[in-house]
């Protein structure tokens, strides 16, 4: 339960408003910190350790510390209890040759040990700088282990929005969500920021989505993170910590689609969209 207080503060629940009634849930709870909610995209964690470790494939050579996160898919069948002992089971569902680069699908089931239930399953796509050009044949290799049409494609609507939301990461929001887990220091180390080109440290890919998806809870759901069914989030562009955030929400049937801008830049940093279990009532 403390990981998912520390998680739900490093995507900038409550960071506007300490006492926020519809956030406040995930970090405090009057009954003790075993009732808290949990938001649907902690689950994106589970395969952090993974990629960061390296991937064990014979051939397949890159540097940790220069993955881009490329897309998030999160598949939801259960709500997460407070506190838990989870099991994760992770495999390699595609691999692509893209020659001066490799994108790699890391799949993970998670369930609760005990019970054996099955809680969620997500797919990481990690784009691995230098390590493509590893194939010899004519074709460039490429390795998929579910059907092509399982993720929905992202258009986003030329309307006006159903909603926007305009959020602000703190200067040391990345080091505050490295807490959860993900200590690339692409997202702490200046020198390694410099190498990967970027004039400073980046904003986590996944604490970006996990401030779009809030930001969807948030105007959308009216508060209800249980709504949440399935997300897609495709990473566009990098955030610095301590930019504006505008999320730009399109209702359309059980569909959410969304894109995040940083308003500094007017520049697109992330798209997607959430599929909701019901529509809340007040909408």
């Amino acid at each position: 339960n403390r990981d998912v207080a520390v998680y739900a503060l490093g995507i900038g629940a409550c960071g506007r408003d300490a006492v926020d009634e519809d956030e406040l849930k995930y970090v405090y709870h009057e009954n003790g910190q075993k009732s808290i909610q949990v938001l649907p995209t902690f689950s994106a964690l589970f395969s952090v350790g993974i990629m960061m470790k390296g991937l064990d494939i014979p051939g397949l050579d890159y540097d940790p510390r220069l993955l881009l996160h490329g897309q998030q898919y999160i598949e939801l069948y259960q709500p997460f209890p407070s506190s838990a002992s989870l099991v994760n089971k992770s495999s390699l569902a595609g691999l692509h040759d893209k020659g001066k680069a490799a994108i790699a699908e890391i799949e993970t089931k998670t369930y609760e040990k005990g019970s054996g239930k099955l809680l969620c399953m997500g797919r990481s796509t990690a784009f691995l700088r230098g390590a493509g050009g590893f194939s010899k044949s004519s074709q460039p290799y490429s390795y998929s282990t579910y059907p092509k049409d399982q993720i929905g494609a992202i258009e986003i609507p030329k309307s006006l929005p159903s909603a926007v939301f305009q959020d602000l990461t703190q200067p040391s929001q990345a080091l505050l969500y490295r807490l959860s887990g993900d200590y690339n220091p692409l997202h702490s180390d200046p020198n390694i920021a410099t190498v990967a080109g970027f004039s400073r440290p980046i904003l986590h890919g996944l604490c970006t989505l996990g401030f779009a998806v809030r930001a969807v809870i948030k105007s959308i759901c009216r508060g209800d993170a249980n709504a949440v069914k399935n997300i897609l989030g495709r990473f566009l562009l990098h955030v610095y910590p301590g930019e504006t955030l505008i999320t730009e929400m399109w209702l359309q049937g059980s569909r959410v689609f969304y894109q995040t801008k940083v308003k500094e830049r007017n520049r697109a940093v992330l798209a997607g969209y959430v599929d909701l279990r019901h529509i809340p009532s007040a909408l």
